[in-house]
């Protein structure tokens, strides 16, 4: 394991980018949005990604310079047309025409069509927090690895919802998470680290555990919580796939396999301006206190502590600020080739 300073990663990724002929503006801010997921410990949404996004790029399967637009709209909600973009660039643009709406309308819903893979849930959940709001974040997943409840065939993904509270004194209470025990993504980095997986993430058509990442074609994702985590993804995949005319159930492309097909992946930002509730100083120190309230709980037997939703990314992004972002061998060697392909400056 090898740690970089996060501009250094950030830099890099625009470089291959800038190769592949995207706008230097769209280099720079994708660059920085794949990293934050670094930065916060979400090393299975950020740089570790890159090695795909760049095969379906030279695939011919994501448009460099895509033209997003708004297809539908309303006073406070929006339908944007992603033209195929890279996922990040285009969330990006539907979280800041969410936060605009929200701000005449209190609540605005912005959903999207024709998007690629975008990263973490909760780099845009969070966006709104700057501007004193809630962020919610509904995505349909990149590859179905879920069936549903008591069926063999995997006709869902992994659907996941990211949620953003901003509080006052303490970090922001950010619930980002997978409707299935794990998402994807870790079972590829367990696999990237030669390491087993827990049972519980996946199991094959019989009910038996897979422990072997390496294994993990032969079976599927296991839900959170049975049928409850089943009818959650169903629900999310509706109105994140279904409701914008993007690609749900049999339409969703695997892009960890076929890198020509365009995705067409669905996702939903919805922006809530608190001052449409009480004021928002009112509505952080009730959340200090949400904060205090749950830290004052009795642990059970075997717990040290109470944790909040997020409040490890907080002291992992102080960490990973500081001392830099750790990557195996495993993905620096596959950064690396593809830099020498490109010929562009190598992790060292």
């Amino acid at each position: 394991m090898k740690r970089y300073n996060s501009k250094i990663l950030e830099n890099f990724i625009k470089n291959i980018f800038l190769k592949l002929n995207m706008s230097n503006k769209d280099a720079l801010k994708v660059s920085k949005l794949i990293i934050q997921s670094d930065l916060y410990g979400v090393n299975t949404h950020g740089i570790f990604r890159l090695p795909n996004y760049v095969k379906r790029i030279t695939e011919g399967g994501m448009n460099m310079n895509p033209n997003i637009k708004v297809i539908k709209e309303r006073q406070s909600t929006a339908l944007l047309d992603g033209d195929n973009g890279i996922g990040h660039i285009i969330m990006e643009k539907a979280s800041k025409l969410a936060i605009k709406k929200a701000k005449k309308t209190g609540v605005a819903w912005v959903g999207v069509k024709n998007s690629n893979h975008a990263g973490a849930g909760a780099t845009y959940a969070m966006m709104p927090l700057e501007k004193n709001m809630v962020g919610i974040y509904l995505a349909v997943g990149s590859a179905n690895h879920l069936p549903p409840w008591g069926g063999i065939d995997m006709l869902l993904s992994t659907n996941p919802i990211a949620i953003a509270i901003p509080s006052q004194f303490k970090p922001p209470i950010v619930l980002d998470m997978a409707t299935t025990n794990t998402s994807y993504g870790k079972v590829k980095v367990a696999a990237s680290n030669n390491e087993n997986m827990p049972i519980g993430w996946m199991q094959d058509e019989k009910g038996n555990p897979i422990t072997n990442p390496k294994n993990a074609d032969q079976g599927f994702l296991i839900p959170i919580g049975g049928p409850k985590g089943y009818g959650l993804a169903l629900m999310i995949g509706i109105l994140a796939g279904s409701l914008n005319g993007a690609a749900f159930g049999k339409n969703v492309i695997d892009f960890n396999k076929d890198f020509k097909t365009t995705t067409n992946t669905g996702h939903v930002l919805i922006a809530l301006d608190i001052e449409s509730f009480m004021p928002f100083e009112e509505f952080i120190n009730e959340i200090d206190n949400v904060w205090n309230i749950m830290k004052s709980s009795r642990t059970m037997e075997g717990y040290s502590n109470i944790r909040l939703p997020g409040e490890n990314r907080h002291f992992i992004f102080e960490k990973n600020t500081k001392e830099g972002i750790e990557l195996n061998e495993d993905t620096i060697n596959k950064l690396n080739q593809i830099a020498k392909s490109l010929k562009v400056q190598i992790l060292n």
